[in-house]
């Protein structure tokens, strides 16, 4: 009988052995990284793919020493898409793909310390998620590939937290994050995902885009500010005719430049919004985000044309190679004035925080991060212009 039994066990393990994917078996680049990388190996087989696919599979068969370890392939989008297609598909289509291109298009991207952007410690680490066609373990980390961890708010939080865009601080600390955060299993309070990734849709877009800025404009006073920023962010020139930076802002879809792409957005997030409250009070709550826009590009506007007419006068001498009489706000923290600098916090850190405190229902950041240091911020822009005008000697005419 022991016999047997032992027979019959021996002839299961066979069974198993054999049913499994090769993947799942002790591959020899699976027996070099057990002792090299132990921490690879365990996560690779605590995932899916552990029973499914072999390292060569997206790694390549190149690579089969520790002495040409540099030629294992990096995986991208384009890996990932022979198993998932439409998903990949799906993310080509968002912004997340642009995200590589949108931060190289900057100009002073170049100009940058190399740890911060190809050693990505700083903008190059969230912003890779779209270099080289892009790259799906920005979401699904190595080498698990957790599609549950994807699908977790914090999976958003390392990169959309912090100066412009603190989006998990907003989310986590509204009457959504806090439902979510205490009741995480009742599915009660949206997640990033819930309203960005609708069904698991990896194409994130939003209706207004990165720099909140559209074009057309039905408004005319809204209109007249918005060229103003846009004088100044470069992509008009001084007459309002478009500059090259206009196919920068197009490549990395930071903006929205027709009526149709904008409320196609909007409309998706009113069917979002609308699975918990009505649709009109989902319109009316997107509006007030909308209203806010309007406010803050005021405010910016007139700060914008405040350094203007120093760069006019001559107060402010032109960066090298900057043709544009308008400050040019994509210099960032790199402006050579400390009024310049001003006006780059207040588009950069306070214009983001107020509207994006409203779209994501938190009404602290919305006043006290957002608008609140916004208009304290002109008010600081347009006291260091008169001091500078009246140490090159050169006031401006009183109004009458």
């Amino acid at each position: 009988m022991k016999h047997l039994i032992r027979i019959l066990g021996f002839s299961t393990m066979l069974f198993l052995a054999l049913a499994l994917p090769a993947a799942a078996q002790d591959s020899k680049c699976v027996q070099c990284h057990r002792a090299a990388t132990p921490g690879v190996v365990r996560d690779w087989q605590a995932g899916k793919m552990g029973n499914k696919v072999d390292c060569a599979t997206c790694h390549g068969n190149q690579h089969t020493t520790a002495a040409d370890a540099a030629r294992a392939k990096m995986p991208t989008a384009s890996t990932c898409a022979t198993c998932h297609e439409k998903k990949a598909k799906e993310f080509q289509g968002g912004k997340h793909a642009a995200a590589w291109v949108a931060m190289n298009a900057m100009p002073r991207t170049a100009s940058q310390p190399a740890p911060m952007i190809d050693g990505r410690s700083g903008c190059g680490s969230c912003h890779s998620i779209g270099k080289d066609g892009g790259k799906c373990d920005s979401c699904h980390t190595r080498h698990t590939f957790s599609v549950q961890e994807a699908r977790s708010p914090q999976a958003c939080q390392t990169c959309h937290m912090g100066f412009d865009h603190p989006q998990w601080e907003m989310w986590s600390t509204s009457k959504h994050g806090t439902i979510y955060l205490t009741d995480k299993a009742s599915g009660r309070a949206p997640t990033c995902q819930t309203c960005h990734m609708p069904k698991g849709d990896h194409g994130v877009l939003t209706a207004w885009g990165f720099l909140a800025l559209r074009l057309p404009e039905n408004d005319p006073a809204w209109l007249q500010d918005r060229v103003t920023i846009l004088k100044a962010l470069g992509v008009l020139d001084p007459q309002g005719n478009p500059t090259p930076r206009l196919d920068v802002v197009k490549a990395g879809n930071v903006a929205r430049l027709t009526a149709a792409d904008w409320q196609r957005e909007r409309d998706k997030m009113v069917k979002i919004c609308g699975q918990c409250h009505g649709s009109s009070f989902a319109s009316r709550q997107l509006e007030a985000g909308d209203r806010m826009i309007d406010t803050s590009d005021h405010l910016m506007a007139e700060a914008i044309e405040v350094v203007a007419g120093l760069y006019h006068d001559g107060i402010i001498a032109k960066p090298a190679g900057y043709a544009y009489a308008y400050p040019d706000l994509l210099t960032f923290y790199d402006a050579a004035t400390p009024i310049e600098q001003k006006l780059y916090e207040m588009l950069m850190e306070y214009r983001m925080r107020a509207f994006q405190g409203v779209f994501h229902g938190n009404p602290d950041y919305a006043h006290w991060y957002g608008y609140a240091p916004l208009k304290t911020a002109l008010v600081e822009v347009q006291a260091e212009a008169q001091r500078m005008r009246q140490a090159a000697g050169k006031p401006l005419p009183e109004k009458r």
